[in-house]
């Protein structure tokens, strides 16, 4: 199949710094899509009908095209963060070729001499500002593609809040062409200079004393976690989310989410997890939503309810984990029920009642029961004891495949 469309990226250096390919391609386009900005780099020699995007955007236009010789102007290289990610999704990539540019990022790690493989990088494009908790840690080095002019100074002023006010950044603008310019300094000493709208920040991340270190491991402590008592203990936790087995692109059910640690560090474990928290309790509610912001996963869908009645209607899970609740009528049965062929299914009791329940589920449907005896050293006069937490029953299985 010969293909209709040509997504071309282009830089800050316009028509003159692509290929023969692109250029070609340009000049055969009956029709040619892009933002205002990207169309006024094309010279004059350029025949084909020119379109700027709509507001809000869609691809309707570009769609009812379908057959014609087109182009897409797209910023830098059209599959990094770019409008070529939304083409593929509706148009099979045999009717279509991408012609990238340098991204941002790849200018930006030349212009720093970063390795780009070592580099973490990041859009801030209408997403939120608190994803970039998960990524602060001592020697990281990151990429962000900035929203707007306000970027940066919001970005220095989270560094300072989280401890990290010692870490280098340097902001980068109108890449690649004429105009680029680059400002430098700590994030404690930055004063939110004018920038432009289109600009990508390097940070070099320095912690100072006063910074809380969180691992990706499961198992962060408790201490990074606002809550009301209803959480699931660290050591506990771990043993949990070893259970549940977290897989890149996998979705979470938290049932009876607390304060949400479970499903946090579901989502920590990779930047594809996702996991919806399922909870009744409005002041738990509101944990939820600081711990998920605090702990850089804002994507964390909280689900206001209680189970089973709030689950009707959630996509199907890949995996459930049920922390409080496995008595109430209905609720494992409809985790059972909904949860994915292969999925995973963990639920923890402290009551008789609820390790009953787990013990009579396990005869029915088979799995493996663990009881953890979790002491802690704590003072006894002069001396020290051991003091013993309550004990946890945990209960483990995996959906048949035929189910």
């Amino acid at each position: 199949m010969t293909p209709w469309l040509t997504v071309v990226g282009i830089g800050e250096d316009g028509f003159k710094g692509l290929g023969r390919t692109a250029r070609h391609a340009l000049l055969r386009a009956s029709h040619i899509l892009g933002s205002p900005r990207q169309l006024a780099l094309l010279p004059v020699c350029i025949r084909g009908e020119r379109t700027s995007w709509s507001s809000p955007f869609s691809l309707d236009p570009l769609l009812a095209r379908r057959g014609e010789p087109v182009c897409v102007l797209a910023s830098g290289d059209p599959m990094f963060y770019g409008v070529g990610a939304s083409l593929v999704k509706q148009i099979p990539i045999e009717q279509m070729r991408v012609i990238p540019a340098p991204s941002s990022c790849s200018l930006a790690a030349a212009r720093m001499g970063w390795p780009l493989q070592e580099v973490v990088t990041l859009s801030l494009v209408a997403r939120p500002l608190a994803a970039l908790n998960a990524h602060l840690s001592s020697g990281v080095r990151l990429l962000l593609l900035s929203n707007d002019r306000h970027s940066p100074g919001a970005v220095a002023a989270l560094l300072r809040e989280r401890g990290f006010g010692a870490s280098r950044m340097s902001v980068l603008e109108h890449l690649g062409g004429e105009a680029e310019r680059r400002l430098d300094a700590s994030a404690g000493q930055w004063s939110d200079p004018q920038v432009a709208d289109l600009n990508l920040i390097a940070i070099e991340c320095r912690a100072e004393p006063s910074a809380l270190r969180l691992s990706r491991l499961a198992g962060l402590p408790d201490s990074a976690f606002e809550h009301d008592g209803q959480l699931t203990k660290r050591d506990v936790r771990a043993v949990t989310l070893a259970r549940l087995a977290p897989t890149p692109g996998e979705l979470l059910w938290d049932v009876g989410a607390g304060s949400g640690s479970i499903g946090i560090e579901w989502m920590r474990a990779h930047p594809s997890c996702r996991a919806l928290a399922i909870e009744a309790d409005e002041g738990r509610q509101g944990l939820i939503e600081r711990n998920r912001d605090n702990l850089g996963v804002p994507g964390l869908q909280l689900i206001r309810g209680r189970a089973p009645q709030a689950l009707e209607g959630l996509e199907p899970p890949d995996a459930v984990f049920i922390g409080g609740g496995v008595t109430r009528e209905g609720v494992l049965d409809t985790c059972w029920a909904r949860l994915k062929p292969g999925g995973r299914l963990v639920a923890n009791a402290v009551t008789l009642q609820s390790e009953m329940t787990l013990m009579a589920w396990r005869d029915r449907h088979g799995g493996e029961l663990t009881r953890l005896h979790i002491a802690q050293a704590q003072p006894l006069g002069e001396f020290d004891t051991w003091r013993q937490a309550l004990p946890i029953t945990l209960l483990d299985l995996t959906k048949p495949l035929d189910a």
